[in-house]
This record gives structure tokens, sequence and C-alpha cells, in this order.
């Protein structure tokens, strides 16, 4: 449920805009409305503390880009509104840090199903793994995992590789986070992320990978295919 949850909503078409607080308002969400991309960001700016930013991409003034990278700084999870349907650039739109995307025309219902996921994957980011193992490489504190050369910090949302901070989307967070609990277990690409399609799923390992291999760290995601994904054994 997205109950006391503060959304704000950044789409130009005032209509839709209405709609959308409308709607998430009878799930007793708080929506703030915004038309352009600029109001968006002084919204951001302006010290409320937003749980959720729903944002079109087309927008007058500043970009959705910009305004899903000003939430992504501030720890604020974002999901994209697009009119855009290829694989390709749903993959851009989750490179650019949306933690998930939805296509125009969109079912009010859909979006709601996929508010909540988001501000539950928020909420449960700070629990610590109920079922870690034991073994060479890896500890837990109460909010520290360990395995190999990362270490990840649930309290504090910072992940590191062999020392050095690797910056992550809160989705890719989240299945960092997952992987590192269990990692031994073979976490299902619909276990990984409920709300998201398979393909988005790899496209998220594969964007965790590709930010490991700029600091020089070790991989240490085996993909199990057909199944989905596990932490190989050190």
């Amino acid at each position: 449920m997205i109950g006391g949850a503060c959304i704000l909503v950044v789409e130009d078409d005032a209509a839709i805009n209405r709609v959308i607080c409308s709607y998430l308002g009878k799930a007793d969400a708080a929506c703030a409305a915004a038309f352009s991309g600029s109001e968006g960001l002084m919204r951001l700016e302006g010290g409320t503390a937003f749980d959720l930013v729903v944002t079109d991409l087309m927008l007058p003034g500043v970009s959705g880009e910009e305004v899903v990278a000003a939430a992504r700084e501030r720890g604020v999870p974002a999901i994209v509104l697009s009119a855009r349907t290829a694989v390709a650039d749903r993959v851009d739109l989750l490179r650019i840090g949306a933690d998930d995307y939805l296509t125009k025309p969109f079912d009010l219902e859909e979006l709601l199903a996929r508010c909540e996921a988001v501000l539950r994957r928020s909420a449960g980011s700070g629990r610590a793994g109920d079922a870690l193992g034991t073994g060479a490489g890896r500890e837990a504190d109460a909010a520290l995992l360990r395995f190999g050369t990362w270490e990840l910090d649930e309290g504090a949302r910072v992940f590191a590789a062999a020392g050095t901070p690797v910056r992550l989307t809160r989705t890719e967070f989240e299945i960092v986070r997952t992987l590192m609990a269990e990692p031994r277990r073979v976490h299902t690409k619909r276990v990984l992320s409920v709300a998201l399609e398979d393909k988005t799923v790899a496209t998220h390992i594969g964007n965790i990978r590709a930010k490991l291999r700029a600091t020089g760290a070790g991989d240490y995601i085996e993909t199990v295919w057909g199944v989905g994904f596990k932490l190989r054994e050190l």
C-alpha cells in the first residue's frame, strides 16, 4: 500500500497530472503536482521529503532525465512514464537511474501497483538479510554485508568494491543486497525484481557489472542460464 507516501508527480499534461494525483490520492498517498521539469526540480530542492517521483520524460524546461538524476542524488526512487516502447529505449530509461518505467498509454491500476512495488523495495532496503550463511569472506553485522572484496552498508545505503564506492540506483542496490544476503542461492529474475520484466532485470545486472568493471573490482555475479543469478563461490 502507498498510504502516507509523499509522491511528486511531474507531468506537463494538466489533465493526466490531475488524474494521476487523484487516483493515487484515493489510495491515501499525498501527491504534489509539477507541470514542468523545472518545477519538478524546484519541488525536489524545496525541502519536502518525497518518497517517490513519478515523471514524464518529455517536459518543458528541464527534461525528465534530469528530474530522475536529481531524485537519484537525493535517494528518492523514480518511476518514468514514457511513450517509448522499444526495448532499447526501456534500457536507456533504466540506465539514467529510473527504478521502473511505464509506457503510455498506461492503466492507473498498474501505475498504483508499480508505485507500491517501488515503495516496498525502498522500505525494505534497511532490513538485513534474514538468512545469511557462514563462510570465508562473508560476515554480517546489524546492517553490514560482506562478500569477497564487496561491502554493503544497508543503513547508510553504501556499496563498495575493493574499497572503492560504487554508485548504484535504488533497484541495483536491492539486487546486490539480495545476492549478498544469500550468495549461494540461485535467485530467479522474478524474485530479484517482481515489478520488472525479465529483460529489464538482466539490464540491471549488466549495469552493475559495468560499474564494477569501471572500478577494476571483481565481478562475483554468476549467470545461471535459464534460471537467474547467484554469487559464485570464492
